[in-house]
Order: C-alpha cells, then structure tokens, then sequence
C-alpha cells in the first residue's frame, strides 16, 4: 500500500506567497473563478430568502373600525395652524444678508 504525502506548512507558505503572483499571471482565469464564485454564493442566499422563508397569511380583524373624530380635530387643528405660519413667512420682509 501506498503512503500518503503529508503536507508541510512550509509548502503552503510558499503557496500563499506566490497566489498572487499567480493570479495577476492569470488574471482571466482569476477572474472567471471570483465571478463563478459570487454567483454559487448569490444562488445560495436567494435560495435561503425564497424558498425557505415561512409564508404566513394574515389574520383577519375582528374589530371594526372606529373613527375617532376627536383626533381627527387635533389633527385639523394642527394643520390649519401650520397653514397660518406659513401664510405669515410670505407677509413677512427678511433682511439681504449681501447687501450692506
């Protein structure tokens, strides 16, 4: 029976050092095999999102709805006082700042 080579840490040193050396070598290559990869890991994360996420349907109200007309004066209110202020700015004269 065969014996099995054992890798050395100084062998994958020496590896790693000269990637990219090979790979500016090989830029086309390194390319390709960067762009196939972020497509496995893009399919993988859309596959994750679709198809596995729990589709749960919404219950129904049992409450009918109530209008409270109270907030909705509030709310009125406010905006006829919002739409006094802003009819008050245009009456109003602001100094030139670039005129002296």
């Amino acid at each position: 029976m065969p014996k099995l080579k054992t890798i050395k840490i100084k062998d994958i040193k020496g590896f790693l050092k000269k990637l990219p050396l090979i790979l500016a070598e090989k830029t086309f290559f390194a390319f390709l095999g960067l762009f196939v990869l972020s497509l496995i890991f893009g399919g993988i994360i859309y596959y994750r999102y679709t198809s596995l996420t729990r589709k749960i349907e919404p219950g129904t109200i049992e409450e009918q709805f109530k209008f409270k007309s109270e907030t909705y004066d509030l709310i009125l209110e406010t905006w006829k006082e919002r739409e006094e202020k802003f009819r008050k700015t245009d009456q109003r004269i602001y100094p030139d700042l670039f005129v002296r």
